[in-house]
């Protein structure tokens, strides 16, 4: 034994296990692409690509360039890539101009001190480089829902959101006299106060000040800060507006109220907001004048992710209404238009048109409604007309097209493929896509628009000839090894079911090995169980729980009552029944994978996150003789202890209630009492099982006391636990070393008690 505790057996097993870990871990990741015709008739592609950096503890951000060839005679297509990819170290955004000709690339600061980097990049040459100090904004937001990048249309200037200048703090000099002006000068005594404390968003976003609208001219630097929004309002997602000539252009953005209380906005699609747009200033006009701010969608609760159609006529939003009106923290999505004056003046009133509604219960096959639905910046195929998005179908991520003269909406992607699909870039009106599955690694995928005789579209697909990437010998061998399926599970309350879509059955992602079991004998099973609870697990590629099915291991990915793609009757039946319908979800998907053989039930394990570990500390005080081990990634314990510290109070009286208008800044015994009844810790005196806590100090939504203290109330009573602290992780634990040593020890924490 040496100094730390370790056996040496154990020790072996972390460094052989780490070996196959770590190459799982360097399977890059496709984030974006950019497709540009340069006018030679060979389009030019941009991959942006990113990759865990053990050592820096960072994301490693890099592009491939290359050129797109089509042959004509057998419809093939491949990317001819440039030998290697250049990273783009220190980059926080690269946002090519519309033509291709420019790339912008941003660099925060990270430190206070430093300036932010603003380069202008042609082909063969930095441009232009600018340095943005903090007297006129910090660092820009480059996700989330702040984020908001957008070239105009003759590329001379960029609008974007920055983090506005600190307010000005109170100093006092070297007596504690305080000083008029609060001027902090070079003297010594001199020192600065903390002045009126400012709410923020919440997780992710501490220390963040307040999303503010600016523009930069490309040419000579010039930094204006857009006059006229308050400060009430934090913004996002700016675009402008068409660039009519004799009409006024406009900064088109979302606005987030935060005057009340501004209530964690990370994961959450119920928080208010609108879109909003405001004229930017042209050189004749007077500088000092602000231009009143309109808001454009009033008469909806909430409106984001605005986009322009082709010819500028109209302006096209989804909406998360049923979330903001209801309650609930994310639910279906919706898609609206609204017409856009041709002359440039705004009206006070302006008509909404419904183009996708909220499905309450699909037909079997059928569309459920849009979930999670990602719009390019320019997601127009050229007929004006037609829409591409991707969205969550059921367990799937699927490519849809849109017809908003007809209404007609339907898959792109191949309707027999098992795999989930995204949307990359448009190149015309062919589209460029990335497919994965839990056994195959992120491909690009290229599909061909074709007309039929009676000119529907429809998409050939074709793979590209050279990947963008191989993994290495071991991730081959071990991924070519599984299988999965859909597993359809009867839910066990259909008599207590109000709606006929609660009553539907829910699908869980069986994977497995496809090699002959040895005696009958199946591998041990890992119930995987995805937090929320409004989220999802889809047939997609994940580097984690993949080397956990290449180590032995089946897996039992669960999509219990509440998860999005669904429809809206089964999401919103959960609502005031966690702790009881979606663990009886889980259990009954457990069940019928043991019937039909899938399972051994003296080997089930389970994992969970955020309300996963929710239901994953339900299930082993619940069912305490079904699970031989247990791991926690900062799991919601005790509601009743988290309503006062968490940055989504809200949530804990809607997931307890279902009603979001129980929810009050001072809970009432009555409250608690109902907290502590729905939360995993009422079922603590029955648990056995052991279970490993991966916690991150940082978080918000889930501070970390709520995990600790169920983990010593199980030590209390003699579980055997283990714990790890990340002190610098929040809430997803996902920087590079924390998702490696996490998954180390889960496979080695499940090795030791399914005896691997």
């Amino acid at each position: 034994m040496d100094y730390s505790g370790v056996d040496s057996a154990t020790e072996e097993e972390y460094a052989t296990q780490s070996k196959l870990l770590k190459d799982f871990m360097s399977i890059p990741s496709i984030d974006k692409a950019w497709i540009f015709n340069s006018g030679s008739g060979s389009p030019q592609a941009m991959v942006a690509m990113s990759q865990a950096n053990l050592l820096a503890n960072k994301k490693r951000k890099f592009m491939l360039s290359g050129h797109i060839s089509k042959e004509s005679s057998n419809q093939s297509v491949n990317f001819h890539w440039a030998p290697f990819p250049t990273e783009m170290t220190g980059a926080s955004a690269f946002v090519p101009s519309p033509s291709g000709l420019k790339l912008l690339v941003i660099r925060n600061p990270e430190n206070n001190e430093s300036p932010t980097k603003f380069e202008i990049w042609s082909s063969s040459q930095l441009e232009k480089e600018f340095h943005i100090p903090h007297k006129v904004h910090s660092s820009v937001y480059v996700d989330g829902w702040f984020e908001g990048i957008s070239w105009n249309s003759d590329e001379t200037l960029v609008a974007y959101v920055a983090e506005a200048p600190s307010r000005t703090k109170p100093t006092f000099d070297h007596l504690g006299y305080y000083k008029k002006g609060n001027s902090l000068d070079k003297d010594v005594g001199s020192w600065e106060g903390q002045g009126d404390w400012e709410e923020e968003w919440g997780e992710a976003y501490a220390g963040k000040k307040q999303p503010a609208l600016f523009v930069i001219n490309v040419d000579s630097g010039d930094v204006e800060a857009i006059k006229g929004v308050p400060r009430s309002i934090s913004v996002g997602q700016v675009v402008w507006s068409p660039n009519s000539k004799g009409s006024a252009q406009y900064l088109v953005f979302v606005g987030w109220l935060g005057d009340k209380r501004k209530f964690g906005i990370k994961y959450c699609a119920n928080r208010p907001c609108a879109i909003y747009a405001i004229r930017h200033k042209a050189p004749k006009d007077d500088a000092k004048e602000a231009f009143p701010i309109h808001n454009l969608t009033k008469s909806i609760s909430s409106g984001y992710s605005p986009r322009f159609s082709k010819d500028g006529k109209f302006l096209l939003f989804l909406s998360a209404k049923t979330a903001a009106d209801l309650g609930a923290h994310w639910v279906a999505e919706s898609l609206h238009k609204i017409k856009w004056p041709s002359d440039g003046k705004l009206t006070e009133s302006t008509d909404i048109v419904d183009l996708v509604q909220v499905v309450n219960c699909p037909d079997d096959g059928c569309f459920p409604g849009l979930y999670g639905t990602d719009l390019l910046s320019d997601p127009w195929l050229s007929d004006g007309h037609t829409l591409i998005l991707s969205s969550y179908w059921r367990s799937f991520r699927v490519i849809l097209s849109l017809n908003l003269l007809s209404g007609e909406l339907s898959r792109v992607n191949p309707n027999d493929s098992d795999y989930s699909w995204s949307v990359l870039a448009l190149d015309g009106d062919d589209i460029v896509a990335v497919s994965s599955s839990p056994v195959s690694v992120p491909e690009i995928k290229y599909g061909k628009r074709v007309l039929d005789r009676a000119g529907k579209s429809s998409w050939q697909w074709s793979n590209i000839q050279k990947p963008i990437y191989k993994c290495s010998e071991k991730v081959t061998l071990g991924l070519s090894s599984l299988q999965f399926k859909i597993l359809k599970v009867p839910v066990s309350n259909v008599s207590e079911c109000v709606t006929e879509g609660a009553k539907k059955p829910i699908e869980a992602i069986y994977v497995s090995s496809s090699k002959p079991k040895e005696n009958g004998k199946c591998d041990p099973l890992v119930v995987v169980i995805h937090g929320g609870p409004h989220s999802v697990a889809t047939c997609s590629f994940s580097k984690t729980l993949a080397y956990l099915s290449s180590i032995g291991y089946s897996l039992l990915n669960v999509n219990y009552r509440g998860s999005l793609g669904f429809g809206k009757e089964a999401l919103q039946s959960l609502s005031g029944n966690v702790g009881s319908q979606d663990v009886n979800d889980v259990l009954s998907a457990v069940d019928h994978a043991i019937e039909m053989g899938l399972a051994d039930p003296s080997r089930i394990t389970l994992i969970g996150g955020s309300h996963g570990g929710f239901l994953a500390t339900h299930l082993i005080g619940q069912a305490p003789d079904k699970f031989v081990a247990a791991a926690v990634r900062n799991p919601v314990c005790n509601i009743a202890s988290l309503v006062g510290i968490t940055d989504t109070p809200d949530w804990g009286f809607f997931q307890a209630y279902g009603d979001k208008n129980r929810y009050t800044e001072a809970p009432s015994p009555e409250d608690m009492s109902r907290f502590h009844q729905v939360s995993p810790i009422s079922h603590i005196s029955k648990v056995k099982t052991p279970t490993l806590f991966i916690l991150g100090s940082l978080d918000l939504r889930v501070p970390i006391s709520n995990g600790l203290q169920y983990m010593r109330a199980l030590k209390e009573k003699g579980v055997e636990v283990k714990v790890l602290v990340f002190p610098n992780d929040n809430h997803p634990l996902d920087r590079p070393q924390t998702d490696y040593e996490s998954y180390l020890n889960v496979a080695v924490w499940f090795n030791k008690y399914c005896k691997l």
